[in-house]
């Protein structure tokens, strides 16, 4: 690279009149071998590009993002340092401004907005935007802000980067790029404003980089290159590595560990090769604070910590403990010890101990006051004095204006305003009672920039406002290919050409079969492609494409943007395919087989037929006799029918016929009832008759849903019929009930009856209790039937009579025959007093039980009466709290309406 260098600088030396070719080729040479493999080139970063760079006025595309691919020779320089000395941003810069000032562009000065001609003198700033002003400009600019400062050394700022200068540093002459030539001529053959000699500035102004090289380029705008040549033995971070670097690299990290020793000087640093000085240490352990009685887990690095007790030490004296923090070593001597005076300083105390207080003296205090002027007039006291200075004198206000006696400690001002102008020169002060230091102006100075788009927002100052520092993109259609100007300039700028495709989306169908064409402004292109759309009639256009267009791109305007109303600009419709001209069969209204005719698809017309409807009614079992008609529901309509008469929509639909006839179907399961619908295809609907069944004993009668009844089997029957209580039928050979659940067939108990019966003897005079079986073998064994003994007399005269019988036997027998009519016509009576019928009941009541529906329906009615109890209950409670709400909502308003009123009474008052 050193040689590559050399070469530069003797091309540079030769002043050749073709001077910027040589220099350009001298610096296109290939660059010596280096121990690393060189990076590709970068892309320009749109970051780079500053409003004031040359190569904002260039696109910045993504194909087009190499700016110094225009121009050979700038390119060969630029890719040579790259080659060499890697990637970077300044690098990158200095493409930029060489592709710019290869291609004669001429930027606007940021001040007067006119552009920079190749002979105008000019000025670049030092700093890091590089921005090329005119010379005239740049120091009136420099004169007007130096001026208007109000500092012991003003400074006036660059119009781009705002970087301060001091007022010496203004430009007084035009001198080149490397500042060595004075008022360069210019030369078509070398780029303007250069003086053609080698560049020669420091590569890198950081001292402590190490780099010492110059530039060795050809006078040129923007920053120097990255410095290319070889450190063999540059050190990393930590000293630990050493290898060959290129100078602008030579400060690198070996990615290992730092290893230096940390600042508590017990432990290393653990953390990678790095730059500028090692972290605090981390390392975590238990220490004492400095008084050694607390022991806490730290850090290393805050190991040296003090604890939250008071000291609490003795001092020398003996007397007098510390009265200081946690602290390391001794707590010193007692601050006592020494001279010892009285509280105002007057009178020496040589021999007083250190525990003694000292006595006042008697004299006056005459310590200064708070004020600075005045002194305690009270006697000599302990504490402080009185920081308030009461003592009355005559003050002036801040102005000037006003002369008062007041307290010494009490400020005067009086209400005159300021009249001053203040440092704008525009506006009044207007600060009462102002001592003259006027301060800044707080207004904004709002006035119109020179860009015409924008207002000053800086506080109000003297001289000319600062340029605009917003940058105004222009760019294509879609916004891809843009570049950037200063605000002000755009009213000159044409659109850059865009490559990339247009993002407007077609409308019509051939938006993915179009040929794609570029970014433009205004409308695009129409479309030249068959237009394939399908008919309503199901058949393909054969026109060329007539569909909606997108809406155009607004033209490109060059007036400045504002703030408008945007109007929305809907797409313009396509114009409808025109009639269908493809050949169509159409069948008649009734879509009969045979009777289709030919007819143009645009022009087909439904008509009948000479043959009959036939098509199937809705009861599936009969068909249509009217004549050939549109039907509401085709039953056979084929697929993909292009026809849409077949609808219920149609004007012309007509329905069938309906079938009026009664359904003769045979039901489901088999009823002797029949269907009450008309014919129909479905199936009959169920059947809802009720059948009255008895239960099995005739107590009651049930309704049943034939449907439900015929579905059951017969053993099912059989259970549903029964009515769940006791059986009412009267045994055929005793006069009781039979004891079992209502049940079919016969009474399984009839020689087995189970009741108890009251047996007596022929005189009644015994009486016992047998089972009803044991009575009827009873009377089968004496040869009687039972069903001849009448319900009175049954079991009597079973019973043996016994002694105690026969002597009853012995009485007359006319009290016999008394008691017997007596014991006999008693219930005879009681029984004809009560009418048949609620005999019949109240033996129904006896032995009928209560049945499980029965004992459900009353638990259920129960349960229903209970929630509703509930239910009432609980609406009662909540509208008892809202109540009571409502009620505390009214009283606390009356409260605040209270309260109010005394309020404004008290005002009143």
């Amino acid at each position: 690279m050193l040689s590559s260098y050399a070469a530069a600088a003797a091309g540079s030396s030769s002043r050749k009149p073709n001077r910027a070719s040589t220099a350009s080729a001298a610096a296109a040479r290939p660059p010596a071998p280096s121990p690393s493999p060189a990076p590709a080139p970068p892309a320009a970063y749109p970051s780079a590009v500053s409003d004031s760079d040359p190569s904002s006025y260039s696109s910045s595309s993504a194909d087009e993002a190499d700016l110094t691919a225009s121009d050979s020779a700038t390119a060969s320089v630029v890719s040579a340092y790259l080659s060499v000395a890697g990637e970077g941003a300044d690098l990158s810069k200095v493409g930029i401004f060489l592709s710019s000032a290869a291609r004669r562009r001429s930027p606007p000065c940021l001040i007067c907005f006119d552009p920079i001609r190749p002979s105008d003198p000019v000025w670049s700033c030092s700093s890091s935007c590089f921005a090329i002003l005119h010379l005239s400009c740049i120091q009136s600019w420099a004169h007007q802000s130096a001026s208007g400062a109000a500092v012991p050394c003003p400074t006036w700022g660059c119009p781009k980067c705002r970087f301060a200068y001091t007022k010496s540093q203004t430009p007084t002459s035009y001198r080149c790029f490397c500042s060595k030539t004075e008022d360069p001529a210019p030369d078509p053959w070398i780029l303007p404003h250069s003086c053609g000699d080698v560049c020669g500035r420091r590569l890198n102004a950081n001292v402590d980089s190490g780099c010492e090289h110059t530039c060795l380029l050809l006078c040129h705008p923007g920053p120097c290159p990255p410095c290319p040549a070889v450190v063999p033995n540059a050190p990393c971070f930590c000293g630990a590595h050493r290898e060959p670097r290129r100078c602008a690299h030579q400060r690198y990290s070996c990615v290992g560990k730092c290893n230096k020793r940390l600042s508590c000087g017990l432990h290393r640093c653990p953390v990678s090769c790095h730059d500028g000085p090692c972290p605090p240490c981390a390392v975590r352990g238990k220490h004492k604070c400095e008084c050694g009685e607390t022991m806490e887990e730290k850090l290393c690095s805050e190991r040296v910590f003090q604890c939250k007790r008071d000291c609490g030490g003795m001092l020398d004296c003996g007397k007098h403990r510390c009265e200081r923090g946690c602290h390391g070593g001794k707590c010193g001597e007692c601050p006592l010890r020494g001279r010892r005076t009285c509280p105002c300083g007057k009178k020496d105390y040589p021999k007083l101990e250190c525990n003694a207080e000292a006595a006042t003296c008697g004299s006056t205090c005459e310590k200064v006051l708070g004020c600075g002027r005045h002194r305690c007039p009270e006697r000599c006291h302990r504490g402080p004095c009185d920081e308030t200075c009461r003592l009355v004198i005559t003050k002036s206000c801040r102005c000037g204006g006003l002369k008062k006696q007041v307290p010494c400690y009490q400020e005067l001002t009086c209400e005159r305003k300021c009249q001053r102008l203040r440092n704008c020169g525009r506006h009044a002060c207007k600060r009462r009672c102002c001592a003259g230091d006027c301060p800044p102006c707080s207004e904004t100075c709002d006035r119109k920039l020179r860009c015409g788009n924008h207002k000053c927002l800086s506080p109000c100052h003297r001289g000319a406002c600062s340029p605009c520092p917003l940058m105004k993109t222009i760019s294509c259609a879609c916004g891809k290919t843009c570049f950037e100007v200063p605000c002000g300039t755009e009213k000159n700028q044409k659109p850059p050409k865009c490559s990339k495709k247009c993002n407007i989306p077609r409308l019509c169908r051939h938006k993915l079969e179009c040929r794609p064409h570029k970014c433009h402004y205004g409308a695009c292109p129409p479309c030249k492609l068959t237009c394939g759309e399908e008919l309503t009639c199901g058949h393909i256009c054969k026109e060329r494409c007539h569909g909606p267009i997108s809406p155009p791109n607004p033209e490109f305007t060059l007036k400045p943007t504002k703030k408008k109303m945007e109007k929305h600009i809907e797409c313009t419709p396509g114009t409808p395919c025109p009639p269908c001209k493809e050949v169509v069969l159409v069948p008649c209204l009734g879509q009969h087989l045979g009777q289709e005719r030919a007819m143009p698809c645009s022009k087909w017309r439904p008509f009948p037929c000479q043959n009959l409807c036939g098509n199937p009614l809705l009861c599936g079992n009969h068909y249509c006799t009217k004549s050939c008609h549109v039907l509401e529901v085709p039953l056979n309509e084929p697929e993909g029918d292009p026809l849409p008469s077949f609808s219920k929509d149609n004007k012309l639909a007509e329905p069938c016929e309906q079938c009026n006839l009664p359904c003769q179907r045979a039901r489901e399961p088999p009823c002797s009832h029949r269907c009450p619908l008309r014919c129909h295809l479905s199936d009959c609907p169920p059947c809802k008759v009720l059948v009255k069944k008895p239960c099995h004993c005739g107590a009651m009668v049930h309704a049943f849903e034939c449907v439900y009844f015929n579905n059951l089997k017969a053993k099912e029957q059989l259970k549903v019929r029964s009515c769940g209580g006791p059986c009412h039928r009267k045994l055929p050979n005793c006069p009781h009930l039979c004891s079992e659940v209502c049940h079919p067939g016969t009474c399984p108990s009839v020689d087995q009856c189970m009741k108890k019966v009251n047996v007596r003897c022929a005189c009644n005079t015994l009486k016992q209790e047998w089972i009803c079986q044991d009575v009827l073998k009873e009377y089968r064994n004496s040869g009687r039937d039972p069903k001849e003994v009448s319900k009175s007399q049954f079991g009597a005269g079973l019973l043996a009579c016994d002694d105690n019988c026969k002597k009853k036997l012995k009485a007359p027998d006319s009290e016999l025959h008394l008691r017997k009519t007596q014991e006999n016509k008693s219930p005879i009576v009681e029984v004809a007093n009560i009418p048949k019928r609620r005999k019949r009941r109240d033996r129904g009541q006896e032995e009928v039980k209560v049945s499980k529906f029965q004992e459900v329906k009353t638990y259920v009615l129960r349960v229903l009466l209970m929630i509703f109890l509930s239910i009432i209950a609980a609406a009662g409670l909540y509208l008892l709290w809202k109540g009571i709400f409502r009620l505390s909502d009214l009283m606390n308003e009356m409260e605040e309406q209270k309260a109010r009123q005394r309020h404004l009474r008290g005002s009143m008052s």
